[in-house]
This record gives C-alpha cells, sequence and structure tokens, in this order.
C-alpha cells in the first residue's frame, strides 16, 4: 500500500501506508495526546480523565481490533509514522456486526498534505474486503476539512448530534456521516461475522 506524491523537502518522500505494528504505538499515542489536547478530534472521556492514555491502553485496543479482524493502519514518510486510522465496531450488539465506525489521526506537522486522503481509502477498502457493509465517521461540525475529506470518498451527511460533547469548556456538535462497503445493504451478505 503506497501513495506517492511529487512535493519537494520531506514531504517530497513515498508516503507508505500500511498495518500497524506494535512498535508504532508511541508515535500514534503522540498523535493521539496533540489532537485531543488540542485538535478537532472527537472527545474522548479515557484522556480527560485524571489517568491519561498510555501506551499499554493503545496497545490493547490495537489487539481487541486485529483478532476482530477490523483493520489498524499507520501512514510513514522517511521512516516516520505521520498518521494512522482504524476501525471500531458501530456497536456492539451483534444485529450492527456488519457496521463499523471509524477514526483517523494526522501528526499536527503533517495536516493537509494528503495524509487522510492516502489512510482513508485504504481503511474503506480493508473494511471492505472483511465483509463489512457500513462505515461511519462522527466529525466534529466545525472541521470542515475532514467533512470535506469524507465527502470526496462517498460519505455522505445523516444526522447532525447537536451539543453532544464539552470540549475546552464549549459544547460541541458532532456531525454522523456514513458510507455503504461493497455491496451495502443491497444484498445479504455471503457468510456471517462472528461479533
Amino acid at each position: 500500500m503506497t501513495a506517492t506524491k511529487e512535493l519537494s523537502g520531506e514531504a517530497a518522500l513515498p508516503l507508505v501506508v500500511r498495518p500497524s505494528v506494535e512498535s508504532d504505538v508511541p508515535a500514534m499515542l503522540a498523535i493521539y495526546e496533540h489532537h485531543i489536547r488540542d485538535g478537532q478530534s472527537d472527545l474522548d472521556a479515557e484522556f480527560m480523565a485524571p489517568d491519561p492514555l498510555r501506551d499499554d491502553d493503545i496497545k490493547r485496543r490495537r489487539k481487541n481490533m486485529l483478532r476482530r479482524r477490523l483493520p489498524h493502519l499507520v501512514a510513514e514518510r522517511g521512516g516516520t509514522v505521520v498518521g494512522y486510522a482504524y476501525a471500531v465496531p458501530f456497536r456492539k450488539r451483534p444485529a450492527y456486526r456488519y457496521a463499523v465506525k471509524h477514526s483517523i489521526y494526522v501528526h499536527p506537522d503533517h495536516l493537509h498534505s494528503g495524509i487522510g486522503r492516502a489512510l482513508l481509502p485504504m481503511l474503506v477498502e480493508a473494511c471492505t474486503q472483511e465483509g463489512f457493509r457500513q462505515m461511519f465517521a462522527y466529525i466534529d461540525a466545525t472541521n470542515v476539512a475532514s467533512r470535506n475529506l469524507h465527502e470526496a470518498f462517498g460519505f455522505r451527511l445523516v444526522g447532525v448530534l447537536e451539543g453532544v460533547g464539552l470540549k475546552f469548556g464549549r459544547w460541541t456538535d458532532s456531525v454522523l456521516m456514513q458510507r455503504a462497503l461493497g455491496p451495502g445493504a443491497g444484498e445479504p451478505p455471503a457468510y456471517s461475522r462472528t461479533t
């Protein structure tokens, strides 16, 4: 999985999207902490709590995702992890086992350089190959760049969740975006996914 762009300097290095490995965890944690502290990403009560997220927490989450055959990808440029993306079950009940929600985090020094544009289609493809039929994204309503990225890859707005989060002392809205994977709801699954 490789995406290359003609750019200058460090950005001229090839961008490689690959499955994450355990040694990527410290870089993923640093990216995640920045976005929770300063970015427009989802709220995470676990990080905002007095006990911050640790390497072991991400390692555990990553292993759980891989055990369930859910993709966990990183984007790497010049040997440095510059972003990552993963999918988790949309809901825990068995009836929702063909639906996933996802997250994408990009290193703050690499925002708006095509990292999300490389990760999202790879994540969509990996989830499609695993038999999932619907993918959802919860996005901070003010994050126009993320909304535009998702629209470019076939996601559509399906709802607005008003005042659902409290971040930096203000109430935030989230938008819910969705896209079908493979045949979507147009035909029954070829096999039954276990939960």
